[in-house]
C-alpha cells in the first residue's frame, strides 16, 4: 500500500513499513495535516502484526525541520491554542511508535530541528547521513521542547550535554552526533538507504516479539528500582521462553543455522 502526494507517505512491503514525511518544499516542517497523517500510520505499525520493523526517514534534504513555524505566524495571538492541537497529536503519534513491540529504525537523511531531533532520535536504531545535524532550536523562537527531547536526551547524552542541547541551542554535526551516543552510526551520503535497508531487513528476521520486549524494559528502566527491573526481566524472559521463537532460535542454534523467525 502507498499514498502518494500526502504529508506523510506509507509503505509496507511484506514485513517493512516505512514512514516518510514528505512535505520537502518546506524542510518536511510538521503541520496539523502531518502530525494527524503520522498518527494514523504510528496506530498502523502499532496495532499490525504483519508489521516486523518500521523505518522512518524524510523526503528531500532535510530530515524535519520541526513545527511549521509560518504556521504559527499565522495563529497570531493563538499559537498556544495551535500548540495544544499540534503539539498532542503528535505526541499521540510518538507515544505509539514507543509502544509498538517491534522495532523502528531511524534514518536521517539531512538536518533535524525542534520536533524534527525529537523524531530523528527516538529510534532503536538511528543512521545519520554525514551531511546531517541536530539542533533543538526552541529557544529562540522562547518555545520549550516537545516531541519527548527533554526524555530522550538525558537518557542518550547525559543530564550535562542535554541541558547544553537544548539551553544553547548549539548545532550539533553528524561526527559528534555519534561521539556523543545521538545517534547510532553515521554513514557516507548516498548510502543511507542502501545501508538502511540492510539493517531493516536484519531487524525484520530477528524474534521480533523479544525485541518489543527488550525495548519496553529498556524504557521503563530509568523509573525502576534495581530489584524492580530484576523481576520486570525474570517476567519477561520467562515468557519469551515459552514462545515459538525462543524453541526456534534453540534449534537453530544446535542445528548450526540461521533460525527462522515466523510472524507475531
Amino acid at each position: 500500500m502507498q499514498v502518494s502526494e500526502a504529508p506523510v507517505l506509507f509503505d509496507v512491503a511484506g514485513d517493512l513499513a516505512r514512514i516518510t514525511l514528505n512535505r520537502p518544499e518546506v524542510g518536511n516542517a510538521i503541520d496539523l495535516s502531518m502530525a494527524r497523517a503520522l498518527f494514523e500510520v504510528a496506530t498502523r505499525c502499532l496495532t499490525d502484526a504483519s508489521i516486523r520493523c518500521v523505518v522512518l526517514t524524510g523526503a528531500g534534504r532535510l530530515f524535519c525541520a520541526g513545527g511549521d513555524v509560518d504556521l504559527f505566524r499565522s495563529s497570531s495571538d493563538n499559537v498556544d491554542a495551535l500548540l495544544s492541537d499540534l503539539a498532542g497529536t503528535l505526541h499521540a503519534a510518538l507515544a505509539a511508535l514507543a509502544r509498538m513491540p517491534k522495532p523502528l529504525l531511524v534514518l536521517v537523511n539531512g538536518p533535524a530541528a525542534g520536533a524534527g531531533l525529537s523524531l530523528a532520535i527516538m529510534g532503536d536504531v538511528v543512521l545519520s547521513s554525514a551531511s546531517a545535524h541536530f539542533t533543538a532550536a526552541y529557544g529562540g523562537l522562547g518555545l520549550t521542547p516537545d516531541g519527548g527531547m527533554s526524555w530522550w536526551l538525558p537518557r542518550l547524552v547525559g543530564l550535562r550535554k542535554a541541558q547544553e542541547i537544548i539551553l544553547t541551542d548549539r548545532r550539533i554535526k553528524s561526527a559528534e552526533a555519534e561521539a556523543i551516543g545521538l545517534v547510532t552510526r553515521v554513514v557516507a551520503d548516498g548510502t543511507l538507504a542502501s545501508e538502511g535497508e540492510l539493517v531493516a531487513c536484519n531487524l525484520a528476521k530477528a524474534a521480533t516479539a523479544a525485541l518489543g520486549a527488550a525495548r519496553s524494559l529498556l524504557r521503563t528502566s530509568f523509573e525502576t528500582s534495581y530489584e524492580t527491573q530484576l523481576a520486570n526481566e525474570l517476567q519477561s524472559i520467562v515468557r519469551a521462553g515459552g514462545s515459538s521463537d525462543c524453541r526456534e532460535g534453540l534449534a537453530a542454534y544446535f542445528e548450526k543455522r540461521s533460525p527462522d523467525f515466523g510472524p507475531l
